[in-house]
């Protein structure tokens, strides 16, 4: 069992139609009984999202939740950035996430900003210490990156713009996270990272998600996950055994808390915050 101090967050994303939306209201209100720190909540490409992500917020907040709005600046500009913090002001957010993000298809200017630091500078410029800011990082390094070195140079560059806390891609090797934490502190950067977890409900998915986004699935679980073939149960079963472990040992090593990415289901998230006591 995990003291019970640890923290933990969870993630959603903007449903799409109405029908998503209620039935994410009853999973928020399933995950808000256990006592995450916050919820965060995702923002499209290029802005596409803008309105239902400040209506998941809305609703997360009033039902007293600390809510974090996602907010990418790739394709944004100044002014359009000043309006997003004008209405996180106005309804109350205090905790940002900021992040590059992605260019919209089709979409070849990329705006005032070319990387989050410069978004992290600029809302440090804008409101001070208004928000509590929290950005990315790739322990397995970012897919786009020209190298490692080149990614934690440019982590290192968001935090000493001005980032409060991190939370990572999620991961399947803690090894990967506790070496990045390492080369973190040897660059004289000491704010929390928040290791980002997935839980596995479908392994197919997870290797479709994992192949675009960078994160490595190592070969002994795509093994033990394939032998399982189309057996859903097994392959929940072995999931979360696989990562509540890896949680505890996370936690155990150090991690300043755990930060799950829902995928808008509260089951197994649930799930393995009880088997860690921490709900």
């Amino acid at each position: 069992m995990t003291d019970k101090k640890s923290r933990f967050s969870v993630e959603f994303f903007p449903p799409a139609t109405p029908e998503g939306t209620e039935k994410l209201r009853n999973v928020a209100q399933q995950l808000a009984a256990l006592g995450p720190e916050f919820f965060s909540v995702t923002y499209g490409a290029g802005g596409s999202t803008r309105d239902r992500t400040l209506a998941i917020v809305r609703g997360l907040m009033a039902e007293g939740q600390d809510a974090a709005p996602h907010l990418s600046c790739i394709g944004a500009t100044q002014q359009s950035i000043r309006d997003h913090l004008a209405e996180f002001r106005d309804i109350g957010v205090q905790r940002i996430v900021a992040l590059r993000g992605d260019l919209p298809s089709g979409m070849a200017d990329p705006g005032e900003f070319r990387y989050a630091n410069e978004l992290v500078a600029f809302i440090r410029q804008e409101a001070g210490d208004a928000f509590r800011l929290e950005v990315a990082a790739y322990p397995e390094v970012h897919p786009q990156a020209r190298n490692a070195q080149t990614d934690l140079a440019n982590f290192v560059r968001k935090v000493r713009a001005g980032a409060d806390s991190a939370i990572t891609q999620y991961f399947y090797n803690p090894d990967a996270y506790f070496y990045f934490v390492d080369e973190v502190r040897r660059q004289g950067i000491d704010i929390p990272i928040m290791p980002g977890i997935m839980p596995i409900a479908s392994y197919s998915k997870l290797a479709r998600f994992s192949e675009t986004c960078g994160a490595e699935i190592p070969q002994w679980m795509r093994r033990k996950f394939e032998s399982y073939g189309d057996d859903a149960e097994s392959v929940r079963a072995f999931g979360l055994d696989v990562v509540t472990a890896m949680c505890q040992r996370l936690l155990d090593g150090g991690a300043p808390g755990l930060h799950f990415y829902t995928l808008n289901q509260a089951g197994l998230t649930s799930t393995i915050c009880k088997r860690l006591g921490l709900a």
